[in-house]
């Protein structure tokens, strides 16, 4: 079979009506992302999307009857897990870390209770079935 799909464009979380700043204040200053600008006909809709140093996107898209996902969760890798905890710990934002998928990582929720992940380096690749 051919292989039509090449790899992952961008990942969208949801949030409430009105969640820009904190969406701003947490991706952007917490998290470090850059804010990128959204096309001029999606502005309307609000919400943010901000840049992956790979060059992915993390969009924040605005849901009427927003309910946060505490489950399904993008994962983001860090190339500093410790200096990320130690950022989280000033910034006053909690976490939990953990191995068990045999890889350092963190779980925590963004402003709107999303959950979120962040693996130091990387997951390694999972066989093909």
């Amino acid at each position: 079979m051919p292989e039509f799909i090449t790899g992952l464009d961008h990942v969208q979380i949801e949030a409430p009506a009105g969640c820009e700043a904190a969406a701003r204040a947490f991706f952007g200053w917490v998290l470090g992302l850059k804010e990128l600008q959204k096309p001029v006909a999606l502005q309307a809709r609000g919400g943010a999307w901000f840049a992956l140093p790979d060059g992915r996107h993390l969009h924040v898209g605005v849901v009427a009857d927003f309910v946060p996902r505490t489950k399904g969760h993008p994962a983001l890798r860090c190339g500093d897990l410790a200096g990320l905890q130690d950022h989280l710990h000033l910034c006053g934002v909690p976490f939990q870390a953990d191995d068990e998928a045999g890889v350092p990582r963190i779980f925590l929720r963004d402003p709107f209770g999303n959950r979120l992940e962040i693996v130091q380096g990387g997951h390694a690749a999972a066989p093909v079935t």
